[in-house]
Protein backbone atom coordinates (compact mmCIF):
# COMPACT_ATOMS: atom_id res chain seq x y z
CA UNK A 1 0.00 0.00 0.00
CA UNK A 2 1.33 3.43 -0.95
CA UNK A 3 1.79 5.77 2.01
CA UNK A 4 1.12 9.45 1.47
CA UNK A 5 2.47 12.20 3.71
CA UNK A 6 -0.16 14.96 3.75
CA UNK A 7 1.69 18.25 4.15
CA UNK A 8 -0.08 21.52 4.78
CA UNK A 9 -0.95 24.16 7.30
CA UNK A 10 -2.81 22.83 10.34
CA UNK A 11 -3.28 25.90 12.48
CA UNK A 12 -6.94 26.81 11.95
CA UNK A 13 -10.08 24.75 12.30
CA UNK A 14 -10.71 25.18 8.58
CA UNK A 15 -7.21 23.93 7.68
CA UNK A 16 -7.52 20.90 9.96
CA UNK A 17 -10.97 20.03 8.58
CA UNK A 18 -9.77 20.29 4.97
CA UNK A 19 -6.77 18.09 5.80
CA UNK A 20 -9.12 15.51 7.34
CA UNK A 21 -11.34 15.62 4.24
CA UNK A 22 -8.34 14.97 2.00
CA UNK A 23 -7.11 12.22 4.30
CA UNK A 24 -10.48 10.45 4.10
CA UNK A 25 -10.55 10.70 0.32
CA UNK A 26 -7.09 9.13 0.11
CA UNK A 27 -7.98 6.40 2.59
CA UNK A 28 -11.11 5.63 0.57
CA UNK A 29 -8.90 5.32 -2.51
CA UNK A 30 -6.75 2.70 -0.78
CA UNK A 31 -3.79 4.78 0.32
CA UNK A 32 -2.24 4.89 3.77
CA UNK A 33 -1.95 8.49 5.00
CA UNK A 34 0.38 10.12 7.51
CA UNK A 35 -1.44 13.21 8.77
CA UNK A 36 0.78 15.30 11.09
CA UNK A 37 -2.10 16.83 13.02
CA UNK A 38 -3.05 13.31 14.13
CA UNK A 39 -0.09 11.01 13.67
CA UNK A 40 2.45 13.43 15.14
CA UNK A 41 -0.14 14.94 17.48
CA UNK A 42 0.75 18.36 16.09
CA UNK A 43 -1.84 20.60 17.67
CA UNK A 44 -2.02 23.52 20.09
CA UNK A 45 -2.29 21.44 23.27
CA UNK A 46 0.55 19.09 22.33
CA UNK A 47 2.84 21.97 21.39
CA UNK A 48 2.41 23.23 24.95
CA UNK A 49 2.70 19.83 26.67
CA UNK A 50 5.31 18.03 24.55
CA UNK A 51 8.84 18.75 23.58
CA UNK A 52 8.88 20.49 20.18
CA UNK A 53 11.54 18.06 18.96
CA UNK A 54 9.17 15.13 19.62
CA UNK A 55 6.64 16.58 17.16
CA UNK A 56 9.40 17.35 14.64
CA UNK A 57 10.83 13.82 14.91
CA UNK A 58 7.38 12.26 14.46
CA UNK A 59 6.77 14.33 11.33
CA UNK A 60 10.26 13.69 9.97
CA UNK A 61 9.92 9.93 10.49
CA UNK A 62 6.52 9.97 8.82
CA UNK A 63 7.96 11.88 5.90
CA UNK A 64 10.90 9.49 5.56
CA UNK A 65 8.64 6.42 5.61
CA UNK A 66 6.13 7.82 3.12
CA UNK A 67 6.27 6.95 -0.56
CA UNK A 68 4.99 10.31 -1.75
CA UNK A 69 3.70 13.69 -0.58
CA UNK A 70 0.42 15.46 -1.20
CA UNK A 71 0.62 19.08 -0.20
CA UNK A 72 -1.99 21.75 0.39
CA UNK A 73 -0.65 25.02 -1.03
CA UNK A 74 -3.50 27.37 -0.07
CA UNK A 75 -2.91 30.78 1.46
CA UNK A 76 -1.17 33.95 0.41
CA UNK A 77 2.11 32.06 0.72
CA UNK A 78 2.90 28.40 1.35
CA UNK A 79 3.17 27.47 5.02
CA UNK A 80 6.86 27.52 6.02
CA UNK A 81 6.79 24.04 7.57
CA UNK A 82 5.12 22.71 4.44
CA UNK A 83 7.83 24.34 2.32
CA UNK A 84 10.49 22.54 4.39
CA UNK A 85 8.68 19.21 3.97
CA UNK A 86 8.46 19.76 0.21
CA UNK A 87 12.16 20.53 0.00
CA UNK A 88 13.00 17.33 1.85
CA UNK A 89 10.64 15.27 -0.30
CA UNK A 90 12.05 16.77 -3.48
CA UNK A 91 15.65 16.11 -2.41
CA UNK A 92 14.64 12.54 -1.52
CA UNK A 93 13.12 11.93 -4.95
CA UNK A 94 9.60 11.37 -3.64
CA UNK A 95 6.70 12.21 -5.98
CA UNK A 96 4.89 15.39 -4.91
CA UNK A 97 1.34 16.38 -5.79
CA UNK A 98 0.24 19.91 -4.95
CA UNK A 99 -3.33 21.10 -4.50
CA UNK A 100 -4.14 24.80 -4.40
CA UNK A 101 -7.82 25.65 -4.18
CA UNK A 102 -7.01 29.28 -3.32
CA UNK A 103 -7.27 31.40 -6.46
CA UNK A 104 -5.39 34.45 -5.13
CA UNK A 105 -2.21 35.62 -6.84
CA UNK A 106 -2.18 33.07 -9.62
CA UNK A 107 -1.07 33.72 -13.17
CA UNK A 108 -1.32 31.35 -16.13
CA UNK A 109 2.34 30.38 -15.71
CA UNK A 110 2.78 30.61 -11.97
CA UNK A 111 0.17 29.06 -9.67
CA UNK A 112 2.35 29.30 -6.56
CA UNK A 113 5.91 30.43 -5.77
CA UNK A 114 8.09 29.07 -8.58
CA UNK A 115 10.48 27.29 -6.19
CA UNK A 116 7.50 25.34 -4.83
CA UNK A 117 5.87 24.89 -8.23
CA UNK A 118 9.00 23.41 -9.77
CA UNK A 119 9.20 20.69 -7.08
CA UNK A 120 5.76 19.36 -7.97
CA UNK A 121 5.21 16.33 -10.16
CA UNK A 122 1.53 17.19 -10.45
CA UNK A 123 -0.54 20.27 -9.63
CA UNK A 124 -4.33 20.47 -9.26
CA UNK A 125 -6.71 23.20 -8.19
CA UNK A 126 -9.62 21.11 -6.88
CA UNK A 127 -10.37 17.91 -5.02
CA UNK A 128 -11.91 16.06 -7.98
CA UNK A 129 -8.76 16.55 -10.05
CA UNK A 130 -6.67 15.41 -7.06
CA UNK A 131 -8.56 12.10 -7.06
CA UNK A 132 -7.91 11.67 -10.77
CA UNK A 133 -4.18 12.41 -10.44
CA UNK A 134 -3.77 10.11 -7.44
CA UNK A 135 -5.07 7.16 -9.45
CA UNK A 136 -1.76 6.98 -11.30
CA UNK A 137 0.18 6.60 -8.02
CA UNK A 138 -1.73 3.53 -6.86
CA UNK A 139 0.30 0.32 -6.92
Amino acid sequence: MVQIYLAGALFSQAEREFNKKLQQIMLDMGFSVFLPQEDAEDNKDQRIERNQSAIFNSCFNGLQKSDMVVTVLDGVDVDSGTAWELGYAYASGKPIVGIRTDFRIQTPDEKVNLMIQETLDDFVDNVEDLKTVLEKYKK
